[in-house]
């Protein structure tokens, strides 16, 4: 039931779900990292404000075993200032790993503070990483006051060879991060993203109701009927980097009532050419050009 929900909600061209028009699902990545600090609890609100209808992020988990929101599974240099203001070179950012550490002491780095030289225009403020639960029950709550329901694109950050020293087994992260979901009361409007084929495989046979969506690299080569070979069932959607997109991928995915979810568009002409190919939500950096 949760799966079919999700489903429709990105398809709404397709048949059963009971839609006249194809409404794009706009969504904001790590919060919208253009204009905010990625993966913050600030960029979330902000994007919500922006009106887009799914907010995008990513997790870790911290050696106490508590879901983190972080792209990264270390202290990005780019982005990240110690306790005491300073900041860090790549390889000392490389060597603070989230799963060594306990989230009472990540939460003492700032992630919102240093000018980021990839996005000019990102507002500058104290942050930090936030607990899951904590994101969630603030998203929750603005956007309640607001009179919306918000949809979530979680992605489990797991990959091959990490397991046990960059994050805990794929089995384990996924269970934590869906405790999460689960008590937050978001399961019906998550599908949960991943490269790792382990994670998503996972996921389906723990939680088969729970939609999955399968992430590709600009490198893949494979049509989507053979990922679905690999992956061992059809997931509710396919995010595939956006230069790959192509009008038999898109053909393909909805034959099989698959979602198409490209990443991570920041081109406003290439958003208007996407939404014109068919594909059902945009990722981008900025939730301003939708």
């Amino acid at each position: 039931m949760i799966r079919t929900v999700i489903i429709c909600s990105l398809l709404s061209l397709s048949a059963g779900c009971g839609a006249q028009e194809r409404a794009l699902d706009t969504q904001a990545h790590r919060g919208g990292r253009g204009l905010m600090p990625e993966n913050t609890i600030a960029a979330m609100l902000d994007a919500i404000d922006r009106g887009v209808t799914t907010l995008e992020m990513d997790l870790q988990i911290s050696r106490d075993r508590r879901v983190v929101v972080s792209h990264d599974p270390w202290f990005n240099h780019k982005i990240a200032t110690t306790p005491d203001g300073r900041t860090l070179s790549s390889s000392e950012g490389r060597r603070m790993l989230l799963f060594g550490m306990d989230y009472d002491s990540i939460r003492l780095y700032d992630v919102g503070l240093k000018p980021h030289p990839d996005f000019p225009r990102q507002k500058k403020m104290a942050a930090v990483k936030p607990l899951l639960a904590d994101l969630l029950r603030e998203t929750e709550r603005y956007a309640a006051s607001k009179g919306r329901t918000m949809r979530y694109n979680i992605e489990i950050k797991s990959r091959e060879g990490g397991d046990g020293r960059l994050h805990p087994p794929v089995g384990e992260f996924v269970d934590l991060a869906m405790a999460v979901v689960d008590a937050a009361g978001i399961a019906d409007r998550t599908y949960i993203q991943s490269f790792d084929m382990r994670s998503l495989q996972y996921l389906h046979s723990r939680y088969p109701a729970v939609a999955a969506s399968l992430l590709t690299e600009a490198d893949e080569k494979r049509a989507p009927d053979e990922l679905w070979q690999v992956l061992g069932f059809v997931p509710a959607a396919l995010s595939p980097e956006y230069t790959t997109v192509t009008e038999q991928m898109i053909a393909l995915c909805h034959k099989a009532g698959v979602a198409v979810v490209p990443w991570t568009v920041n081109d406003r002409a290439e958003i208007v050419r996407l939404t014109r190919m068919g594909v059902d939500a945009i990722i981008s950096d900025y939730p301003d050009l939708f």
